[in-house]
């Protein structure tokens, strides 16, 4: 075939079959890291009683596990993503494989809730693997045949991985904490982990474009205080409720401290996040989207979970699913999870990845909307959360695909890592709302043990705005350029 007759990426008559070839090894090593990262985010959930028992704390406490590492990760992402255009995305991948190796190797051996708390949170660095991962992936395809599917095939494959962790990682950890010690059971993800630092040393090829430079600690500085002040914020006011002005001016500051970072970043000769990146055509609404689907992504599963285990004979709503029935309903949906991301890359070849992802979000706006109607049967959530997985899945890896590939090319780490920064701003934005959303109203139980439920207006707002942020989502991603994404969009 000659040169004129070479078939374009994204292009609506011929799309050429792209294979990982020389790619396949780095994909493979990859994704056993992203299959640890699953098992991290899914193998301690069924023990989280036993290591409240263990720590000598009350099961409330244990939010704050879950509270420091989101924190955590808004801080960390930024700089971590940066730090990998200058230096090497591989580089940056063994330093946050190395640290929460280390993290994880101390959670069997304290019983100290201080150390566990420090130990968890640290644990958290996981989080820049992803956009770590894809960056390096585009970085070896860029300037391939293809280049665009080859990075949505890859990312495909590893939310696959990331899933199927997550479902192994939750039923091998509820299976080995009930037969044996429990710094035994906390010593498997460790021992998981250092295993891939040795799978990244020794597997992954660096990234071969390294943007060099100095790190802009004014601006990490910067955004840093902002996020930590917003998120406070928004967790002052699940705790506090609306009438806190503390909690209000928090949030407040965070949010006009974003204003002195941009205008740094934007005199900033080689600043940390190039802010011009969310006036482009084709980034900006891939990030919106990110901070809309973090809102379902994030925010709405432990309410959909306790939806699901709440007593209807009691309260009039809710399934009042056993503990294993309900992590049958989330296995489904991670299983959803896996069809929607393996799809992702097919449908990418068939259509473009605009249309994809435009697709991805209307399912997911699809799966919660049907809620309203449909949520009075064990069937209905199932169907529903099916619907919504699928979607989710796509999205998850099409979002740092595309960032990816629609970023300067020493930029693409932070872009990556934006999608993933933002969604979490919009999943702790959710939290704080479903949260308040759902004490509104409570139920006690009628046997007067002090047990309260949420309301169902409460939930019947998780589900709206969870389905109304996707709609809002899949109508900006229409106004995106039509071969965004794609190589011919490179090539212009």
């Amino acid at each position: 075939m000659s040169a004129t007759q070479q078939p374009v990426a994204g292009s609506k008559n011929t799309r050429p079959r792209v294979k990982l070839g020389s790619l396949a090894g780095i994909v493979g090593f990859l994704a056993f890291v992203e299959f640890t990262s699953g098992v991290l985010q899914g193998y301690y959930t069924p023990m989280l009683t036993d290591i409240a028992r263990h720590l000598g704390i009350h099961d409330a406490d244990v939010n704050w596990l879950e509270g420091t590492q989101l924190m955590l990760s808004a801080l960390v992402v930024p700089a971590f993503a940066k730090l990998g255009d200058m230096f090497g995305h591989k580089r940056m991948l063994l330093w946050s494989t190395a640290l929460t190796a280390l993290a994880s190797l101390a959670l069997p051996f304290t019983d100290s809730f201080a150390v566990f708390l420090v130990a968890w949170t640290l644990q958290g660095f996981y989080v820049v693997w992803l956009p770590l991962e894809i960056a390096i992936i585009w970085s070896r395809s860029r300037g391939r045949e293809g280049s665009s599917l080859l990075t949505a095939r890859a990312a495909g494959i590893l939310v696959a991985m990331l899933e199927a962790g997550a479902i192994i990682g939750a039923l091998l950890g509820g299976q080995l904490v009930d037969t044996l010690p429990l710094w035994v059971v906390l010593l498997v993800p460790a021992l998981l982990v250092v295993a891939c630092f040795f799978v990244i040393r020794f597997g992954v090829k660096e990234s071969d474009q390294l943007a060099g430079g100095k790190l802009d600690l004014v601006g990490l500085t910067l955004i840093s205080v902002a996020l930590i002040a917003f998120t406070g914020g928004l967790s002052l006011l699940r705790l506090n409720g609306y009438a806190d002005p503390l909690a209000w001016s928090v949030t407040a500051l965070g949010l006009m401290l974003i204003v002195p970072f941009a205008l740094h970043e934007l005199r900033h000769s080689d600043p940390l996040i190039d802010v011009r990146m969310f006036r482009s055509p084709a980034l900006a609404p891939v990030f919106l989207t990110a901070g809309l689907f973090g809102v379902s992504v994030l925010g709405a599963q432990a309410p959909l979970s306790t939806f699901a285990r709440t007593d209807p004979a009691v309260y009039g709503y809710g399934l009042g699913t056993s503990g294993f029935a309900t992590s049958l309903i989330i296995g489904l949906y991670l299983i959803g999870m896996i069809t929607g991301a393996l799809l992702f890359p097919l449908i990418t070849r068939l259509l473009t990845p605009r249309i994809t992802l435009i697709a991805a979000a209307l399912l997911v706006a699809i799966g919660y909307l049907m809620f309203l109607p449909l949520h009075d049967s064990y069937t209905q959530v199932v169907t529903n959360m099916v619907i919504a997985g699928i979607g989710s899945g796509a999205l998850v890896a099409a979002l740092p695909a595309a960032a990816a590939s629609a970023a300067p090319a020493t930029q693409t780490g932070v872009a990556t890592g934006l999608t993933n920064s933002v969604k979490t701003v919009g999943g702790a934005i959710a939290s704080a709302v479903f949260g308040m959303a759902l004490m509104h109203g409570v139920g006690e139980a009628a046997t007067g043990g002090g047990e309260t439920a949420g309301s169902l207006s409460g939930y019947f707002t998780v589900w709206a705005v969870c389905g109304v942020t996707a709609l809002v989502a899949a109508v900006l991603l229409c106004f995106v350029p039509k071969q965004a994404f794609t190589d011919a969009a490179q090539h212009a």
